[in-house]
């Protein structure tokens, strides 16, 4: 099965836990909401990387590294529908589609991003079970990421702050879940978590400045969500700091870093090749060549 199949089914499996369990069946809009948020496109880059992770380092539990990738992509999806509440972007698009809010509502929205923040863990524990000693190390590894004081919700609350350190705003905003995403690929094939963070924080830099670039130059239908954002909300962003072309250039120099800091693993060429393919999805060829 190829890895996006794998994350589909992945997913796909987990939102089925939500109908027909001996706990009863999740409300209908509820339950179309979750569709919604997890099934509205996407590329699947952060679920793709710990999978990618975990064939370098050798996988041998695919069904665990399956779960640690779906569980991955359900944070990420529950942090979307949060970040467009209209608390905070008040987005109306996502992924070229309404967003949660707009489609069923703010209460609703911010329950389904709620579910999905307990169904990822649920799905981990699932995929889990049979190596617990793998496990409890994962579910530590993404509760750090995504909770308090360095994961994405610390991040998003740096935005409520009058003043936010660049560095510190994008390392949780971003760089935590994909210091998550490495370790988790690594620790799920039973190798040592820790020596995967820097590379996970790099390339999770990296796709930060890449989005605060085309917050600023790519047209809204191109990305699927409202451009200007940065600006409009006033928050901390690479390209304002920075200018373009030092975005630009902080950028590549993220990719370059990320690359080096992968660890000795059987499959270490071939993930460098997959980072570098990633980081031209990132950043327009058109933008790259610039501040070469």
């Amino acid at each position: 099965m190829d890895t996006l199949s794998r994350i589909q089914q992945g997913l796909a499996s987990a939102l089925a836990t939500t109908q027909g369990s001996l706990g009863g069946t999740a409300p209908p809009l509820l339950t179309a909401a979750m569709q919604h948020a997890v099934f509205a496109g996407g590329s699947r880059i952060r679920p793709r990387l710990c999978l990618a992770v975990a064939s370098a380092c050798s996988e041998d539990q695919p069904q665990l590294t399956d779960a640690a990738a779906a569980a991955i992509e359900l944070l990420h999806c529950a942090s979307l529908v949060h970040d467009d509440l209209p608390c905070f972007d008040d987005a109306a698009v996502r992924r070229g589609k309404p967003t949660v809010h707009r489609a069923f509502g703010e209460p609703l929205a911010v329950l389904t991003g709620d579910a999905l923040i307990v169904l990822a863990f649920q799905t981990l524990t699932r995929g889990g079970a049979a190596h617990p000693d793998r496990l409890s190390r994962l579910l530590l590894i993404l509760g750090s990421a995504v909770g308090a004081p360095g994961g994405i919700v610390a991040g998003q609350a740096w935005e409520c702050e009058s003043q936010v350190v660049l560095a510190d705003y994008q390392r949780a905003k971003t760089g935590a879940l994909f210091a998550g995403v490495t370790m988790a690929g690594a620790a799920a094939a039973g190798r040592d978590p820790d020596a995967w963070r820097l590379m996970g924080e790099k390339i999770g830099e990296a796709y930060q400045v890449a989005d605060d670039i085309h917050d600023v130059t790519a047209d809204p239908e191109e990305m699927g969500k409202p451009g200007g954002r940065d600006v409009a909300l006033d928050r901390p962003s690479a390209a304002r700091e920075l200018g373009l072309e030092g975005a630009i250039a902080r950028f590549k120099l993220l990719v370059r870093e990320a690359v080096q800091a992968i660890p000795d693993c059987p499959g270490a060429a071939p993930l460098r090749a997959h980072m570098l393919a990633e980081a031209k999805r990132f950043l327009p060829e058109a933008l790259s060549r610039r501040a070469a």
